[in-house]
């Protein structure tokens, strides 16, 4: 680097990646800002540039002293040591400018000499204070994984017949005869810890319920009229809870129903074909399910609008994936014992880092945004605009209604019980579903409660 480059980097400002020092005389602040640096990405320190922008530089009688604290700073005073650079940038005055490069840690978490963990945040740093962020920084590191964290829920809280089904299945194994036997088993399937209790993989896998121990965890799925979110106004809602096989079918099922069908030439009573292909939201739960930050407690969001559909992950990318790396079938394993237990036939899952790419290949029009701030990942589903025509009259035509309404068009005289059979929902969320659109003038019910017959407004 030199004097024109060094101008340039310090016009840009500091960031994330980028602080200025006049001067550094204290070794252990310098070590804090050091261990900041390598927990994050790595970064540069310039000493000689004021906070201001304006370049001083250091004088000679300086430089050495510096170099001395700073070889102190990144041998003694951070856990682990770090192996840092730095390089002397002489200027028209004759001071010099130091660049001090710290890279990124491969050995994070790091200390300063007093224990406590440093984080960046933007230009400056701060304290780790949360169980949350401790763990997140061992998660990168490979030393620890939510799907690890400790449940309060003992055996007692398994569902025996899916996890004698899967032992069947797929170790071709007998349910143990004892709970010491069965506490054994678990741990040596790192489904529980070495106090016996149950551990999150565990729960939301093999749980009898799971959102009683862990509610935050769930699939929350609205299909709303238009193009925005309305704050009360919905077409069709329904909360997806349980171990992850019961959440993936409901939320598959949720979707199928509330997308156009393509009759293609078919017959009127044909089911017709869903308006995307069925495998791309196959692959795009299954990501969101095994792949979501369990760190974070909130829900995976499904939200159906009139162009799009969006799957809404707590937790952006882990360590240095982007959309980019992804979608070539880069991957990296948030969850890896919840993922060994789906890739054993739990969800339909076809190999490590290939359900992005098969999701695209099936349907181009996906769009994945990576909010690092907002700690979320999303994929963005765009649905093709369908013009509609008499059902059945041509090729290609559609069911584009709410699904309601198309089984009240075919069946005027169809019962509540008899609708939620069809639709494959409660008959209580199939009521709330009829009441929201009666409410909406949309559907009406005329004649006697028994005997009537719905009219589609």
């Amino acid at each position: 680097m030199d004097a024109l480059q060094l101008i340039d980097l310090v016009a840009s400002g500091e960031d994330g990646g980028r602080q200025f020092k006049s001067d550094v005389r204290n070794a252990e602040s310098l070590a804090s800002e050091m261990a900041a640096f390598a927990n994050a990405e790595g970064g540069i320190i310039l000493i000689g540039v004021a906070d201001n922008g304006s370049i001083k530089g250091l004088e000679s009688s300086d430089v050495s002293r510096i170099n001395q604290l700073i070889s102190n700073a990144a041998s003694n005073l951070v856990r682990s040591p770090l192996t840092v650079q730095t390089e002397n940038i002489l200027l028209d005055n004759r001071n010099v400018v130091i660049v001090l490069t710290v890279p990124k840690g491969i050995d994070k978490p790091y200390f300063d000499k007093n224990g406590v963990i440093w984080l960046k945040c933007g230009s400056d740093k701060r304290r780790v204070n949360t169980k949350e962020e401790l763990r997140r920084l061992f998660q990168i590191s490979n030393q620890f994984h939510a799907d690890e964290l400790p449940a309060k829920a003992g055996v007692e809280a398994l569902d025996k017949l899916r996890f004698r089904d899967f032992l069947k299945t797929a170790y071709h194994q007998d349910y143990p005869d004892s709970n010491e036997e069965l506490v054994k088993l678990l741990q040596n399937m790192n489904l529980a810890t070495e106090t016996g209790k149950l551990n999150l993989a565990g729960v939301l896998l093999f749980a009898e319920r799971p959102e009683w121990i862990f509610p935050q965890f769930v699939v929350k799925a609205v299909r709303f009229p238009g193009n925005e979110i309305h704050q009360s106004e919905y077409l069709d809602i329904e909360d997806f809870n349980g171990a992850l096989g019961t959440i993936f079918e409901g939320a598959m099922a949720f979707l199928m129903r509330n997308m156009h069908k393509i009759q293609a030439g078919r017959g009127i009573n044909a089911p017709g074909t869903p308006e995307i292909p069925t495998v791309v939201f196959e692959e795009l739960l299954v990501n969101a399910l095994a792949h979501r930050d369990y760190f974070v407690s909130a829900p995976i969001r499904l939200f159906i609008f009139d162009n799009r559909i969006e799957i809404i992950s707590p937790g952006h990318l882990p360590n240095n994936l982007t959309v980019a790396k992804i979608k070539t079938g880069n991957s990296n394993i948030r969850n890896p014992i919840m993922v060994s237990y789906v890739a054993k036939g739990l969800l339909p899952y076809r190999g490590l880092g290939s359900g992005i790419k098969r999701a695209i290949e099936a349907w181009s029009e996906i769009d994945f945004i990576d909010d690092r701030d907002g700690c979320l990942f999303s994929a963005i589903v765009h649905r093709k605009a369908i013009k509609r025509t008499v059902e059945g009259s041509v090729e290609g035509s559609v069911e584009s209604d709410n699904p309601i309404l198309v089984q009240f068009r075919r069946n005027p005289e169809l019962t509540l019980l008899g609708l939620s059979k069809a639709l494959g929902i409660s008959l209580r969320a199939t009521e709330k579903r009829v009441a929201n659109l009666q409410v909406q003038k949309k559907l009406k019910h005329v004649g006697p409660k028994k005997g009537g017959h719905w009219q589609v407004l």
